[in-house]
Order: C-alpha cells, then sequence, then structure tokens
C-alpha cells in the first residue's frame, strides 16, 4: 500500500468513528509507536540514501495530514459527548463541570520525537542499542584507548559482572555508531537517540541519567563543509530560520578536526549546543571500514539540555520531579 492509499484509508476509518473509544484505536493503529506510519519509517532505511530525504518528507506530511484528521474528528465527537451529557444532567443544577484532563507526552518525549521526524525528513535514519555496554564499544573502538586522559573525563558507571571484560552503563550514544559501522556497508546516514549515564550529581544543568542524539554519516568524499550545512539546515528546522550557527575548535579523541557547534540567541550571544567533528580514521579502521575509501562526520547534544533551551527553563531537574503543575504546561 502506498503513502496515498494509506492516507485515505485512515482519513476515511477517522471521519467514520463512531466514538472516542473507537477513535483512539484508530489513532494507535495509524499514528502509535507500533502503527502503519511507525512500520513506515523503519523501512526508509533500505531506500537509496538520494532517495530517503524526499520520501522522509512525504511521509511527515502523511502524518500531518492523518493527525489532523483524527483531531478534526475528535473535536466533532467530543461535542457530540458532550452535548449527550449535558443533556442527561439538564436538571443537576447544582453540579460543576470540570473539562477533562487527558495525558500527553512528558517534555523529553515531545523533543525526542521532534528530533526524530526532523532527521528522518532531512534523510536520516534511526537506530538503537543496549544502554549497557562494554569498554570496546564506549571507549576503545572510539580511539579512546584505557590509558588515554579523556576516558576519565566520562564519570563511568561501571556494571561488576565479573571477567572476560569491563561492562559499564553507555556514558554517551556513540557505541550505536560503532554497532552500526561494524553491522552496515557504506554510505550511512543515522541518528542515535538514548538514554545515557554518568556519574553527575544532579543540579541545575546536569543530570546522572539523561539522553542524548548522535548523528553519524559515512559516504564517499564527506568532510567539514557537508557537516556544517547538516547541523545548520538541522537548527533552522527545529529552531527557526532566524537563528545561525557556529562552529569552534575542539578536541575529540574520535573526531578530527573537532568542534562545538553554537547557536545565536534573540539577546545577541551565542549558546553551545554539542560536538562534533570528522570521524576519526582510526574509528573508521576500527569497524572495518577503509578511510582511504570512505569518510564521514558525527555530532552529538543533549536532548533534555535541548528541551531546557527551546522551552527556555530554569533548571533541568523539573523535567525528572514529576511535577504535574509544570508538566501540564507542555
Amino acid at each position: 500500500m502506498d503513502v496515498q492509499q494509506l492516507i485515505d484509508e485512515a482519513s476515511e476509518a477517522a471521519a467514520t468513528a463512531a466514538d472516542l473509544d473507537a477513535l483512539v484505536e484508530i489513532d494507535r493503529r495509524f499514528l502509535g509507536k507500533k502503527g502503519e506510519f511507525a512500520a513506515r519509517k523503519k523501512q526508509l532505511g533500505a531506500l537509496d540514501p538520494s532517495e530517503r530525504k524526499a520520501a522522509g518528507q512525504a511521509l511527515n506530511d502523511a502524518i500531518g495530514t492523518v493527525s489532523a484528521a483524527v483531531e478534526a474528528r475528535r473535536g466533532v465527537l467530543a461535542a457530540d459527548a458532550e452535548a449527550l451529557r449535558l443533556a442527561d444532567e439538564r436538571l443537576d443544577l447544582t453540579e460543576s463541570l470540570t473539562e477533562l484532563q487527558r495525558g500527553h507526552l512528558h517534555l523529553v518525549t515531545q523533543a525526542r520525537d521532534r528530533l526524530e521526524d526532523v532527521f528522518v525528513g532531512m534523510g536520516f535514519t534511526v537506530a538503537e542499542g543496549p544502554e549497557v555496554e562494554s569498554a570496546w564499544y564506549n571507549f576503545e573502538a572510539l580511539n579512546i584507548p584505557e590509558w588515554h586522559p579523556a576516558r576519565g573525563s566520562f564519570d563511568t558507571i561501571f556494571v561488576d559482572l565479573g571477567e572476560p571484560e569491563e561492562v559499564m552503563l553507555r556514558s554517551h550514544t556513540s557505541p550505536v555508531q560503532i554497532r552500526t559501522m561494524e553491522n552496515t556497508e557504506p554510505p550511512i546516514y543515522i541518528v542515535a537517540p538514548g538514554r545515557t549515564f554518568r556519574t553527575d550529581t544532579a543540579d541545575a544543568t546536569h543530570l546522572p541519567a539523561f539522553n542524548q542524539i548522535e548523528g553519524l554519516v559515512v559516504d564517499r568524499g564527506i568532510g567539514l563543509g557537508d557537516l556544517a550545512g547538516t547541523i545548520d539546515s538541522f537548527v533552522k528546522a527545529f529552531f527557526g530560520r532566524e537563528v545561525k550557527t557556529r562552529l569552534r575548535p575542539s578536541y575529540f579523541p574520535f573526531t578530527e578536526p573537532s568542534a562545538e557547534f553554537d547557536i545565536s540567541t534573540p539577546a545577541g550571544d551565542w549558546l553551545e549546543l554539542g560536538g562534533c567533528g570528522v570521524v576519526h580514521p582510526n574509528v573508521l579502521a576500527n569497524c572495518g571500514i577503509d578511510p582511504e575509501e570512505w569518510s564521514g562526520f558525527a555530532f552529538g547534544f543533549g536532548i533534555d539540555r535541548l528541551a531546557v533551551m527551546r522551552y527556555q527553563l530554569d533548571d533541568i531537574r523539573e523535567l525528572v520531579n514529576n511535577d504535574v503543575r509544570f508538566l501540564r504546561q507542555f
């Protein structure tokens, strides 16, 4: 079934839903995490890279069309249900009417879903991996051997499983990049969202368990200009076309050259968003990819901090305090 047929079927089902319960099932069937459109997103990885961007954009447009149809029908059914309820209670003049409070996705989940949609629209696919990793995937394949001083800055949480290898909670989602390169022939265009863990003390800007999203591109002739253009396109799609980006030289063991990327603020200054760089040849070689033939870039930033910046929150801990008064605002 092509995308247009799926739009027609979903729109027809929404338009003929008999009640709100039936509409919830239709919403789950087509727009849910395991629904028809989610399945189509997973199939984008099988497309040629040159076709993914257009296919991803078409899929996002289709999701928007079906979501609008579902919401329109929900408004009609809710109004009908309210009218019936008022008719039944028309003699109960002492009863106060309150609006039903419906749950919604957490702010971090909303940010992650939005990020995934933006990157899928740019031709990327979404990759995931385990949260408990070995030292090879978390450090060594990323050009961070045991003696490397950068290894100590990750504040790793180790898991005591005994011999034969060191095991830890992943301190970044870069292991997903390694697993993808080990198991996938280039070209590769992925983003890897997920939870990560470090021994940070929770304060206004840090959490010990937080969410990251990292991107990886491996193809022929990829360079720093491609990285800068991709970051600029993402920032404009997520924050708005008036936001500018810049790269500042930095150092990471797994990229060379490396940079921090900043975004402009309405006040006219700059705010650091994350790190990036051209994939180090050693990392490609560790994954069985010939660095003489292939090159790539990678980038990463915190989803929680992105939500804090986007919604101008004062304290990142608000995201995990589960204060309903706060969560209802989003």
